[in-house]
């Protein structure tokens, strides 16, 4: 016997309709000592999945709310057990006061994600289905929450069963033949494995590769803006946030640490990244801006190097330049187009160059279709792709343990050598699923989520 847990599932803040839940064997009981329907039938007894009206009360009887109650019952609901919901109006007074009275008839509250914990433990869900609801939860754009709306309807569990199935074989026909020698089973060969163990092992590294992808999708572009002192950095950071996020001024060094700022840029999600202006310091705060301007350089998934416009290059300017050199994707952004034209597009040694002006805006509508151009598009978002770093993590320590298994194959270890790196890799593979997670790592999990769900 489950207890039963209660919580609001709804936000906090003031909104039309506000949803009180409840799980566990009993709920309806629980639930229906605050309850009662305009047709006096026990919610107990109340049609499955059908809206009741009636009347939301406290253990004193007094009146809370007029809502709606729905009992729907397990196995055929979220958590697995029976549920119930409770559709009051929108304030947290209300609400506050109905979570109250259930805990007055016997409910318990909520821990974080316990709905979707039980969901998992009571086999509603794998882990990876699991995980993508708090993903959906937080999604900030659609092809994030599309791509873990797939998640949740199984993708990626799917495109791991075949391979986790293909070695369970594999592993149970050893054990048949060595644990029943005497049965009527086709003699174990390992050589005949080699092919299945080689396309396991590549379709892990297939999805390996997708991370970096689902990385940018679930987290948006990590994008540095870079240059020497008093460009229009921040001023660029500003335009694209569309409010005055840093502080702006005449003075070189004004930024003096790294500050960032999420925006959506055409079909992109960016996370600028403004940094402090790279130049030779002997200010050793200042000095310390520039070391991290740089760091922010070699980890971004876009550089956008900001030069003044109005004024030559300088050997700061220079300095910069080399250090954007070496990024994947890069951007020469000619700011402030508006005061003349002293550096030109040939001058910079970027595939992409662009004039804008921070102060009223040209250029950036420009700026945003080169940036979709490099990575909108491109992403799969039907939750086949990885997104999450505890998954790719399992994966990459499965695939490792695959080459392992094969190298054995081809420097002829023993059956047993070999199935020790297979077993091994079903023991990662079962940490993405859930078959093998360990307790602590499921707690890890689960306290992402908000209470209520």
């Amino acid at each position: 016997m489950s207890s039963v847990i209660a919580a609001v599932s709804t936000g906090s803040q003031i909104s039309a309709i506000g949803i009180l839940r409840l799980t566990g064997d009993g709920c309806a009981q629980v639930a229906g000592k605050v309850f009662t329907s305009n047709s006096g039938l026990p919610l107990w007894e109340a049609p499955n999945r059908k809206l009741v009206l009636g009347t939301l009360q406290d253990t004193q009887g007094r009146v809370i709310d007029q809502c709606m109650a729905v009992y729907t019952r397990a196995p055929h609901t979220y958590t697995g057990e029976d549920t119930v919901e409770f559709h009051c109006h929108g304030s947290p007074a209300v609400l506050a006061a109905g979570l109250d009275a259930l805990f007055a008839a016997g409910a318990v509250p909520a821990k974080r994600g316990e709905f979707t914990k039980r969901a998992f433990l009571n086999g509603q869900l794998d882990l990876t289905q699991a995980e993508a609801v708090i993903d959906l939860i937080e999604a900030e754009t659609a092809d994030a929450a599309a791509n873990a709306a797939g998640q949740v309807g199984g993708r990626l569990q799917k495109k791991l069963a075949p391979i986790y199935g293909a070695l369970t074989d594999l592993c149970s026909h050893f054990h048949a033949v060595l644990d029943y020698p005497d049965e009527d089973i086709a003699d174990f060969g390992l050589d005949s494995y080699y092919t299945s163990l080689r396309n396991s092992a590549k379709q892990l590294h297939a999805l390996l590769q997708t991370y970096g992808q689902g990385r940018i999708l679930k987290q948006g572009v990590a994008a540095a803006i870079v240059g020497k002192p008093n460009v229009g950095k921040s001023s660029l950071l500003n335009a694209l946030a569309g409010y005055e996020r840093v502080i702006v001024t005449e003075i070189a060094g004004t930024t003096r640490d790294t500050v960032e700022e999420s925006v959506m840029l055409g079909a992109t999600r960016l996370r600028l990244i403004d940094t402090a202006g790279i130049r030779q310091t002997d200010d050793r705060i200042e000095a310390i801006g520039v070391e991290r301007s740089k760091q922010a350089v070699e980890n971004a998934d876009l550089v956008l190097f900001v030069c003044d416009g109005s004024q030559p290059l300088t050997d700061e300017d220079r300095e910069v330049i080399h250090v954007c050199l070496d990024a994947e994707n890069a951007i020469a952004l000619i700011n402030k187009s508006d005061l003349g034209s002293a550096v030109v597009p040939s001058d910079l040694p970027f595939m992409q160059v662009i004039s804008v002006c921070t102060k009223t805006g040209e250029g950036l509508d420009q700026l945003a279709d080169a940036v979709d151009v490099m990575f909108a598009g491109d992403i799969p978002c039907d939750g086949s792709i990885l997104t999450n770093p505890r998954q790719f993590d399992a994966i990459r320590r499965a695939y490792e343990a695959m080459l392992a298994a094969l190298q054995g194959l081809k420097l002829g270890q023993t059956p047993d050598a070999v199935l020790t790196d297979v077993e091994a890799a079903m023991e990662a593979m079962g940490e993405v699923t859930g078959n093998t997670v360990r307790e602590d790592i499921t707690a890890r999990i689960f306290e992402r989520f908000c209470v209520g769900k």
